[in-house]
C-alpha cells in the first residue's frame, strides 16, 4: 500500500484554487455513503452523492497517481477525486478486505494489464543509422517547403491588410496551421490557431496580430538562414519549430551544455495547461545557492496524471541539466538527493521589484524574441485601479507597461480575489508568469511563510 498521503500533497493536486475549495467541502463521510481501500491493490474509491440520481464513483491508482470519476468534470483530477483523497489522508476510509467493487476494480485491472505488458524478450533490430537520416534529410525538407509557404502566407496577410480579420473566422487561420501540421512544423501550428481570437480580444488587437505575424516571419527566415546562426539559437530556432530533443538524451549529457547543476531548489509555481488531447504541467524552480530559474514540463494524456513529484512550497535538493538554447531555462531532473521536497530551509522567496523583472526579460527576449513566459518573483501590493494590476511594495502607481513600479493582470487570470484577500493592503511575495498580456498569479505567501496557491 502507498504511504498515506498528507492534506498538503493532496491538495497540491488540484488543478486550481476554486477546486481546492470544493473538495475540503465534499471531505465528508455524509456525502461518501460508500469509501474502500486495499492494500493489496494500492488504490481507494468510493461513491459520492451529487446533483444525479446516481452517485459519482472515483478510483484512485495510488502507484501513479491516475484518477478516474464518472462525473462530467473537465478538471483533472476532478473535486470528487480530491475529496476521496482528503478523506483517506486523514485515515477515514476503512480498509475493504473483499478488494474493489467491479466498477474500480475492471478499471485498475485494464491499468495492471497495461502495465505488465513487456516486450516478448527478442533483441530489436538495430536501427538503420542510413535510413534514419533519410528519414530526417525528408523531414527538413518538409519543413523547409511549409515554412515557405508560411511566409508567403504572411506576406499576403500583410499585403491585403487586417481589416478583413475579424470577419475571416476560424478557417482562415486552422487552414494554414493544417499545412504546417503536414510540414511536421508543430511550433507554427500552434501559433496559428492561436490567432483566431485575437481579432476578437479587445482594443489594440491589429497590433498584436501584427506582433505574431512578425514574430512568425522571423522563425521562417531563421530556419532558412539556421547556418548562420550561433548553436544557442539554432537550438531554440528550431525548437520553436517542432523539432523537439528527447529527455533521455539530455540526461544523459550528450550535449554540449547538459552539465548538471545541483541545488537547493525552491518550488515556487506550477500550472496546468490543456492542449488539444494533451494536458501539460509547468513547473518553476528557482536555485537558493545560484539564483538560478528553471523551468520543468510534464505532459499526459486526458486520463492519465501529470508528474506532482515537486509541492509548491518547498525545496528540492537535486541535480537539474538545462536543455540548450538561446536562453536555457527548460530543464529535466537527473537525479534527487535526501528523502524528496522538505521544508524550505531558507524562508519564501526574496522578491524583486517591477523594474529588475522586466529588465531581466528584457535582456531575455532579446536572445529568444518567442519567449512568451517568464518567471516572476515581486514584492507587490494589488491594486484594482485604473484596472486589476500588482505595484511595487513601496506603494507607486503608474499605467499599465510597468512604468511607475506597476503591472497589469492577465485578462485570463479572473480578479485574483484570493491574492488580494491575503495581501489585505500589505506588501506580498508573489511568484507567477509574465507574459506580454500580462501576469498570471500562481503562488503567494503568507505573513507566516507559507505558500499559498493562487
Amino acid at each position: 500500500m502507498a504511504e498515506r498521503w498528507d492534506r498538503e500533497r493532496v491538495l497540491a493536486l488540484a488543478p486550481d484554487a476554486p477546486s481546492q475549495r470544493t473538495a475540503q467541502s465534499l471531505a465528508s463521510g455524509r456525502a461518501w455513503p460508500v469509501t474502500g481501500t486495499a492494500a493489496g491493490a494500492g488504490a481507494v474509491w468510493g461513491e459520492c452523492r451529487g446533483s444525479a440520481s446516481a452517485p459519482y464513483r472515483a478510483v484512485v491508482d495510488l502507484s501513479g497517481p491516475a484518477y478516474r470519476c464518472s462525473c462530467p468534470s473537465r478538471k483533472f483530477p476532478c473535486k470528487h477525486v480530491l475529496a476521496l483523497l482528503l478523506l483517506w489522508s486523514e485515515g477515514l476510509v476503512p480498509d475493504d478486505a473483499a478488494g474493489p467493487p467491479d466498477w474500480a476494480g475492471s478499471w485498475l485491472m485494464s491499468r495492471a494489464a497495461k502495465a505488465s505488458r513487456a516486450p516478448s524478450g527478442e533483441q530489436a533490430e538495430p536501427k538503420d543509422p542510413r535510413a534514419a537520416a533519410r528519414r530526417a534529410e525528408q523531414r527538413e525538407t518538409r519543413v523547409a517547403s511549409g515554412l515557405a509557404e508560411l511566409d508567403r502566407w504572411l506576406c499576403d496577410q500583410a499585403r491585403q491588410g487586417l481589416a478583413a480579420s475579424q470577419q475571416a473566422g476560424y478557417a482562415h487561420w486552422d487552414d494554414i496551421a493544417a499545412r504546417m501540421v503536414d510540414a511536421q512544423a508543430s511550433g507554427p501550428a500552434e501559433r496559428l490557431r492561436a490567432l483566431a481570437s485575437i481579432p476578437h480580444s479587445g482594443s489594440g488587437w491589429d497590433g498584436r496580430l501584427l506582433e505574431e505575424y512578425a514574430l512568425l516571419h522571423l522563425l521562417a527566415v531563421a530556419y532558412r538562414r539556421q547556418g548562420e546562426l550561433p548553436p544557442p539559437l539554432r537550438e531554440t530556432v528550431r525548437s520553436r519549430i517542432g523539432f523537439s530533443l528527447r529527455q533521455a538524451d539530455v540526461l544523459a549529457g550528450t550535449l554540449a551544455n547538459g552539465q548538471p547543476v545541483r541545488d537547493h531548489w525552491q518550488v515556487l509555481a506550477r500550472r496546468d495547461l490543456d492542449q488539444d488531447r494533451v494536458r501539460a504541467r509547468r513547473t518553476w524552480l528557482r536555485g537558493r545557492k545560484t539564483g538560478r530559474d528553471a523551468l520543468l514540463l510534464s505532459f499526459a494524456a486526458a486520463g492519465q496524471a501529470l508528474d506532482d513529484s515537486l509541492t509548491v512550497g518547498t525545496d528540492a535538493d537535486a541535480d537539474l541539466v538545462f536543455y540548450p538554447g538561446a536562453v536555457a531555462l527548460r530543464a529535466a531532473v537527473l537525479a534527487r538527493h535526501g528523502d524528496g521536497d522538505v521544508p524550505p530551509d531558507g524562508g519564501p522567496p526574496e522578491g524583486g521589484t517591477i523594474t529588475a523583472l522586466l529588465a531581466g526579460y528584457a535582456a531575455a527576449l532579446a536572445a529568444d524574441p518567442w519567449l512568451d513566459t517568464w518567471l516572476a518573483v515581486v514584492e507587490i501590493i494589488p491594486a484594482r485601479a485604473p484596472a486589476l494590476a500588482v505595484c511595487d511594495a513601496d506603494g507607486g502607481v503608474g499605467g499599465h507597461t510597468g512604468a511607475g513600479g506597476s503591472l497589469p493582470l492577465h485578462p485570463g487570470a479572473g480578479d485574483c480575489w484570493p491574492l488580494f484577500a491575503l495581501s489585505g493592503g500589505r506588501p506580498v511575495t508573489l511568484a507567477g508568469e509574465w507574459t506580454p498580456r500580462g501576469l498570471w498569479p500562481l503562488t503567494a505567501w503568507d505573513e507566516t511563510g507559507r505558500a499559498v496557491p493562487l
